[in-house]
């Protein structure tokens, strides 16, 4: 049994991320996966991520995205690889609306450069898009697009260049933890360490074990349209959040090649990772291309392609990152309620702060006590 000082089980985005950071620090670590990641079984996949800073989920968020910004450029300047592609950003909906109140209370917190755009300056600015007359738009300068799948190749690439163990094809079937040690079997042995972070994404409920958490998966569709008459389809594009007037929340960010990525945002089903829907049906589709063909004409009429992916919420959609409540050398790195992948490499310096036990607790916004 091959002993290490820190045991990290899932390597999406945020498990990828903390075991190159704790690498990084020094550490002996062992990064487990029953997948080959990159892969489309999780969260950490569909060929665009956005990143904003205009953030409507609370202004307590923007340091920590800042921070993010900072990492993701110093990963690229490392690795030589292009993550993050800068394309302007618009948050849209009727003024009152919980996205325009909650970028613009974050916008003003923390002095961040925006635009305050009525419909008109929206449609004569980018003609790709549709708003009605009560409709206005928060534009920020820096929002843009990461690249999934070269992110996690990237930090995974640079978790074993700094001596991390990582094994692929692997899956846990069980752990358990003393006070000083942890111990993980997998279908390949067994391994020991001084602690252990549970990483896993949508896999999380099932290894949280007897702590109960509220953690619920949610199945999510993606769809990809080509470029229309208007060309929506280059960093001239910026990524959008949408607040129809049904309530519902939308997304989308321009093509890089495969087509401009759309998509509502936690308006899924209920699913467990054993039996969530992968096929996406033509009803799906066809209220997507209704939406499309309501918000943005700049595209083509009919979906490319779709896709699905999951989403792992907290009650109350903030993340989860702490200490287990039963084990202290136990850390929780995400669920991130379906907007954590742009602060990967943030969340991975408050992981490796709990495991070096720089911090006794996380921020409370993220603490397993509110839940």
């Amino acid at each position: 049994m091959k002993s290490y000082d820190v045991i990290v089980i899932g390597l999406g985005l945020m498990g990828s991320a903390a075991a190159r950071e704790l690498a990084g620090r020094g550490l002996r670590v062992l990064g487990l996966d029953q997948f080959s990641p990159p892969h489309s079984a999780g969260s950490s996949h569909g060929g665009s991520r956005i990143i904003r800073e205009a953030y409507y989920e609370g202004p307590e968020y923007v340091p920590l995205v800042r921070r993010a910004y900072e990492l993701w450029q110093q990963l690229e300047r490392d690795t030589g690889a292009t993550l993050l592609v800068p394309t302007g950003g618009l948050t849209i909906g009727r003024p009152d609306c919980e996205l325009v109140t909650g970028a613009l209370n974050s916008v003003n917190v923390h002095g961040i450069a925006h635009d305050l755009l009525t419909s008109g300056q929206v449609m004569a600015r980018f003609p790709e898009f549709r708003l009605s007359s009560d409709m206005v738009a928060v534009y920020e300068r820096r929002a843009g697009v990461l690249l999934p799948e070269a992110c996690v190749g990237a930090l995974l690439a640079q978790a074993v260049n700094r001596g991390a163990d990582i094994r692929v094809g692997e899956r846990v079937l069980k752990w358990s933890a003393s006070a000083t040690e942890v111990e993980v079997k997998t279908t390949n042995g067994t391994a020991a360490a001084g602690s252990l972070v549970l990483a896993a994404g949508g896999w999380l409920p099932e290894l949280t074990g007897d702590a109960d958490l509220g953690l619920w998966v949610e199945r999510q569709v993606m769809h990809w349209f080509d470029a229309g008459p208007y060309g929506a389809h280059s960093s001239q594009s910026p990524i959008t959040l949408w607040q129809l007037d049904t309530g519902r929340m939308l997304y989308t960010t321009p093509d890089f090649g495969d087509g401009c990525k759309v998509a509502f945002h936690h308006d899924g089903e209920a699913a467990t990772m054993a039996d969530v829907r992968r096929s996406v049906g033509h009803a799906e589709a066809l209220e997507m291309e209704e939406a499309v063909a309501a918000c943005i004409p700049g595209l083509t009429p009919t979906v490319r392609r779709s896709a699905t992916c999951v989403y792992t919420n907290t009650a109350n959609h903030d993340f989860l990152i702490d200490r287990h409540p039963d084990h202290s050398n136990v850390i929780i790195a995400s669920a991130c309620s379906g907007h954590g992948f742009k602060f990967g490499p943030a969340v991975a310096e408050l992981v490796a702060q709990l495991v070096a036990n720089e911090h006794e607790r996380p921020p409370a916004r993220f603490a397993t006590r509110r839940l």
